[in-house]
């Protein structure tokens, strides 16, 4: 493997300073808020709030930090849960996915599909119920549409991850309902850096993957210009399994990335204008992969799996011996402007442009049975107004362009291939406005979000014109600070979300998901498929949730605690409805239909410091989904998990022990089967070496799975094929200057 040699900018934003204080934070978001309120005794109240953070401890570099301010502008509290995943911590846990850099946190499990692509799940929903963010504007790929499809981005090149739990529609889209993930990087600088130059440095090797890691970056300041180099490269082998599901390797479990990303800003006193590019290609294998279900076709409401006609098996001849795999390459451009101040009456200005040309090759032997495109252009623009008769608020407007290819594009029964290349083709629209206001110990926030989307399709069905969807979200949220400690968050909100053209659109196999899918657009003929006489034709459905979220958080003492239950009452649910199955192929034909859903839970931490050098934190969490009007439960719904952190740090030395159960999931849907509950046990030694003038050097070991458990994930699609890693030991090495 060719390693890239790259170097790493310490320009990272604030929430990434794994020494940032909490009180400075708590101080900084005090005298905000006061500032843009413009309220005498607001400042007072807020001033003594902060001169209670002061009480807190300063985070050790290994903290998850919870902080319930991360995704929104301005500085304020808001009801849904925020955490923070930063500094060594973030570089401890990072792994070669999202979904498992994530996994473990509270509230936030993974939909497991071998070593190179995996998502994060989020109060027992993941894509596309979940907003991915870059920097605060969206992500482009192809995950939103399959689970075997990665999520494009680099965990080894971010500087923090933040995690929203909870509905945030109104500032992302109704793709956000169910929560948000902001990947942070430093590919735009947002200052300069201090003496004219900082960077770093990381190599790491996996045992349990024979993984061999490299990266880095640096960032220099030629006057008021900041130039960011970076770039990381990472190979891994199948990765071991426990002998008792049959053998010690997952085969195609296997993973390799590339990626580059160089950008410029230009750096003033209240603000930065930069712009960056991003390559990244990798290739990684799909566990579990058959040709059993190559030749299936659809006969009225059964499958057929015989070759007849011009259908034939595309697979004739061949095993399942060879490789199945992801080629990928996405390449992106960002344009990204932060500015305080920049005109009269206006507190802040923060623009988001995005480029992005995404494509893949699902490569089986061979043949390639599917080729994905995703090309998006995309402009976000927030303009946060001045303090108006005690409000201060953001108002927005996004545009995106969207051209998508690959759905329905598996058709290699069909000789010769007679059938079209199906291009779809999205326009959406949105404008927001978020309002917040504080009333002594009360802080308020309300919103709105209007969208309109529109899908131009390739289908030559008479009775379907371009797909239209106008979906409407409004929230309200308030904080009320009980005491100088203790705070408690309300968050109702009711949001939209429009169908994801997988939904919309789906006709053929999906080779990754073992299942024969049909979407929306189909639903004309649901009175064939389950003898019901509707014949409803609305693939222009939107999914209607009323959500309700209550936060109670402990922010000051020896023991703190963020603690939050949720309860949504989901109308037109948007899921995959089973109409026939295939045992011995294990094949599902499904109809994306609708149905009532109600989903609830609770998820959170406490944390007892018993003194500066040790900690104990308790998590868990609950989800709990029931569709009461059919009968049947949702599919891969997470189980409940609970589970302890012990944390000591004495100077250069830090140590993490962690431990947690993953209980059995006995709600599962008709087409599932009961998931058996696992243990984890993970831990972390690292020793830092301080060199001065902001110069380190750090060892460390994080070994994950140490008990060698055979653990499957319920959340996984291939959860049977494709168990959790065994046992692994990472070593690292990583400077900074």
């Amino acid at each position: 493997m060719n390693f890239r040699i790259a170097f790493l900018s310490a320009t990272a934003f604030s929430l990434c300073d794994p020494g940032i204080s909490a009180a400075k934070a708590a101080e900084t978001d005090a005298s905000s808020e006061a500032s843009k309120t413009g309220d005498a005794s607001a400042d007072e109240n807020f001033r003594k709030r902060s001169d209670s953070y002061k009480a807190i401890r300063k985070p050790h570099r290994t903290d998850i930090i919870v902080n319930a301010d991360a995704l929104v502008r301005p500085a304020i509290k808001i009801a849904q849960p925020v955490t923070v995943l930063s500094g060594d911590e973030l570089v401890h846990r990072r792994r070669a996915t999202l979904g498992e850099t994530l996994s473990g946190l509270p509230g936030i499990h993974l939909d497991n599909f071998g070593g190179g692509a995996s998502r994060p799940v989020i109060r027992g929903q993941t894509l596309p119920r979940i907003e991915i963010l870059s920097d605060g504007a969206n992500l482009f790929d192809a995950s939103v549409v399959s689970p075997d499809h990665m999520v494009a981005t680099e965990p080894l090149l971010l500087d923090a991850i933040e995690v929203l739990r909870g509905p945030a529609a109104i500032i992302y889209g109704g793709s956000a309902v169910n929560g948000a993930v902001n990947l942070i990087d430093s590919k735009v600088p947002k200052q300069l850096p201090a003496g004219g130059i900082s960077g770093g440095a990381e190599v790491r090797y996996g045992t349990g993957d024979n993984e061999r890691t490299v990266a880095g970056r640096v960032t220099a300041a030629l006057g008021p210009i900041a130039f960011h180099v970076e770039s990381a490269a990472r190979e891994s082998d199948d990765y071991n399994v426990p002998k008792a599901f049959g053998t010690d390797r997952l085969r195609d479990s296997f993973a390799e990335a590339q990626s580059a990303a160089v950008g410029l800003s230009w750096v003033t006193s209240n603000g930065y204008i930069g712009a960056s590019y991003t390559r990244q290609d990798s290739k990684y294998g799909l566990p579990g992969h058959s040709h059993k279900n190559g030749v299936c076709h659809q006969h009225g409401n059964y499958l057929h799996c015989v070759p007849h006609g011009r259908l034939i098996d595309p697979f004739a001849g061949q095993d399942d011996s060879h490789t199945a795999f992801i080629r990928l390459r996405n390449e992106r451009v960002d344009v990204r402007a932060d500015f305080d101040k920049p005109l009269r009456y206006m507190e802040h200005l923060r623009l988001r442009l995005s480029y992005t040309d995404y494509r893949h090759d699902e490569v089986d032997g061979p043949i390639i049975p599917a080729r994905y495109a995703h090309e998006a252009y995309d402009a976000r623009v927030e303009i946060t107004h001045s303090p108006f008769l005690g409000f201060t608020g953001t108002l927005g407007g996004q545009y995106t362009n969207t051209t998508f290819t690959g759905i329905n594009n598996v058709k290699n029964h069909i000789r010769k291939r007679e059938v079209p290349f199906y291009t779809f083709k999205g326009n959406a629209y949105a404008i927001f406005l978020v309002e917040r206001a504080t009333f002594g110990p009360v802080d308020v926030e309300i919103g709105a979000r209007k969208e309109w989307r529109e899908w131009e399709h390739g289908y030559r069905y008479p009775w379907l014109s371009d797909i239209v969807h106008d979906p409407f979200s409004m929230s309200f949220g308030a904080v009320a600070n009980l005491t100088d400690e203790y705070s408690i968050g309300l968050n109702l909100a009711r949001s939209e979300r429009s169908p994801s053209v997988r939904e919309i659109f789906a006709s053929g196999n999906n080779l990754a998901t073992n299942s024969y899918e049909l979407g929306l657009v189909h639903r004309k003929y649901r009175w064939i498929f389950l003898n019901d006489q509707r014949q409803e034709n609305r693939p222009e459905v939107t999914e209607l949730t009323h959500s309700a979220n209550l936060t109670l958080r402990k922010t000051g003492g020896a023991t703190t605690f963020e603690i939050g239950a949720f309860y949504q009452d989901i109308e037109d649910y948007i899921y995959s409805r089973p109409i026939d199955r295939d045992a011995a192929r294990n094949l599902q034909f499904v109809l994306y239909d609708t149905a009532n859903a109600k989903l609830m839970g609770v998820d959170g931490f406490v944390t007892h410091q018993f003194n500066p050098q040790s900690r104990l934190t308790v998590f868990g969490d609950y989800v709990r989904a029931d569709m009461p009007n059919e009968d049947d439960n949702l599919p891969r719904i997470p189980p409940g998990r609970l589970g302890a952190r012990y944390n000591w740090d004495s100077g250069p030395v830090s140590t993490e022990f962690e431990y947690y159960h993953t209980f059995a999931q006995n709600r599962f849907a008709s087409y599932e089967t009961r998931t058996p509950g696992y243990n984890m046990l993970n831990a972390t030694l690292a020793y830092k070496f301080d060199l001065g003038a902001a110069r380190s050097v750090e060892l460390y070991l994080r070994g994950t799975n140490l008990t060698n458990e055979l653990a499957f994930v319920h959340t996984s699609f291939v959860k049977k094929q494709s168990p959790l890693r065994g046992r692994n030991i990472a070593f690292g090495l990583r400077t900074q200057f």
